[in-house]
């Protein structure tokens, strides 16, 4: 294996770029994403066997199922926090690593849980929370690859990154239900369990929801051991990066990133649930994957726009999209009068998914953007290579702590539906709650970052800053 480690990483040298640096941060862009794929997968698998639970027995109430898929959310983006700051102490490649292995103990854990009908509440809230170390991964590997490429291309690679690790919901929702019901597996994974629904008896073999995983978890483990780099320039300590803090822009970005991402993983979480609870003779989770996938699928393949026309512009679009959808999915639910519709509600949660995906890309664009362009206000003093320096630190940081902000917006949703539900009967006041939410998402990106004149689309645009140096 040749030297991991990469003393002399230039990506903003043109010639350096194209005859060496793009190949090297290719590779370890395609390795960290299935990497990435895997731990969203762990992340969002709860939200499956969550909804399978008191068919095989489980004596749960749907107050403590909506809380066993927040459950998740809450320590991933708690991880988060912390896991944002690892890759400049510990490396991208080695953390990477760490972080993939960790996986296999909530797999093994769900694996074996829930084979057994005595397993305790508690014992499925700890599983829930394990579950989060998939959470926790996303902002490390943003803040590492975000290292690998020039500044010019950081948002479309962040976008394939983050869009096709948020991948893993849609194929976790789509292979589990198929794994869940074979018994190809059971002479290693273990019988299948008894199910009652609506008087008909059959099997399932929900163990095969986590120990599915734990192949693949170990495979891309090790291709990332032997594929991937670590950058010498890219080391800090917590203390060189919590700068991040005192930033007011860090902050800003965390609430519109809580709108689009926060988003995407709480309706991840809470829609198959939802679904099953508000439309019960629908079989939802035969097609659940495919909100996930739209949102997934539309991060990854619209990053370039935000590249082109300025994440600020679309994170504008996308929040009055975000507004508009919520009205459909009142719509769909019955709140305007009219009889609760499936359609109508399945297609509007479709288009919040597919513009959160695309709001997950233009925020990142952003966040880069934002640092630049402020640099010169922050280090009045420094010279361009300094400034250079500091904004590839400070926008890792930020694009990691941003990210551990959003993924809070797991637990809110799903709690917000529970709660709802719980009080009303229906979905009216949590979504009414989310609707308000993206007024206020819109009005913060509009002040300081789309109008005329702001940091983004006015004089210390990024373009102007770099012609000045």
């Amino acid at each position: 294996m040749a030297n991991p480690l990469l003393t002399d990483w230039k990506p903003e040298d043109p010639d350096y770029w194209a005859g060496k640096g793009r190949g090297i941060a290719t590779r370890n862009l395609w390795i960290s994403v299935p990497n990435l794929l895997l731990a969203f997968a762990i992340w969002m698998v709860w939200s499956v066997v969550v909804a399978k639970l008191k068919l095989i027995g489980f004596k749960f109430t749907t107050d403590q199922l909506f809380w066993l898929t927040a459950l998740p959310a809450l320590s991933g983006a708690t991880l988060r926090i912390f896991y944002s700051f690892m890759v400049p102490i510990l490396g991208g490649r080695l953390w990477t690593v760490l972080t993939t292995l960790s996986l296999a103990i909530p797999a093994i854990g769900i694996g074996i849980a829930v084979q057994h009908p005595e397993t305790p509440y508690l014992a499925f809230v700890i599983l829930a929370l394990l579950c989060g170390l998939g959470g926790g991964n996303f902002a490390s590997s943003m803040s590492n690859i975000g290292f690998f490429y020039p500044k010019s291309q950081k948002g479309n690679a962040l976008a394939i990154n983050a869009g096709f690790g948020n991948l893993g919901v849609s194929v976790m929702q789509f292979l589990v239900p198929v794994v869940i019901a074979s018994s190809l597996f059971a002479p290693v994974f273990g019988a299948g369990q008894v199910t009652h629904d609506k008087g008909i008896e059959g099997h399932l073999y929900l163990q095969n929801a986590g120990f599915i995983w734990v192949p693949f978890i170990i495979a891309a483990a090790v291709v990332a051991w032997f594929g991937m780099n670590d950058i010498s320039t890219a080391k800090a300590s917590f203390k060189a990066q919590s700068v991040v803090f005192r930033r007011k822009h860090n902050w800003l970005m965390c609430w519109l990133y809580l709108g689009t991402f926060g988003s995407f993983i709480g309706f991840s979480a809470a829609f198959p649930l939802l679904s099953r609870t508000l439309f019960p003779d629908v079989l939802v989770l035969k097609i659940a994957f495919l909100g996930p996938l739209v949102g997934a699928v539309s991060r990854a393949l619209t990053g370039w726009i935000s590249d082109k026309w300025g994440g600020q512009n679309v994170t504008q679009i996308t929040f009055c999209a975000l507004i508009f959808g919520v009205l459909g999915v009142l719509y769909g639910v019955g709140a305007f009068g009219s009889a609760a519709s499936f359609p109508t509600f399945f297609s509007a949660f479709m288009w919040l998914f597919f513009w959160t995906g695309v709001g997950n890309a233009s925020t990142f664009q952003m966040i880069p953007s934002i640092v630049r362009a402020d640099m010169p206000r922050l280090l009045p003093k420094a010279g361009p290579a300094e400034r250079l320096k500091a904004s590839e630190m400070e926008s890792a940081g930020i694009v990691g702590f941003t990210s551990a902000f959003g993924a809070f917006g797991g637990v809110f949703i799903p709690m917000a539906f529970g709660q709802s539900l719980k009080d009303t009967g229906n979905a009216n006041t949590a979504l009414i709650l989310f609707l308000l939410f993206y007024v206020t998402c819109a009005v913060l990106n509009w002040a300081v970052y789309a109008r005329k004149g702001s940091i983004l689309n006015g004089a210390k645009s990024p373009t102007t800053l770099k012609a000045a140096e």
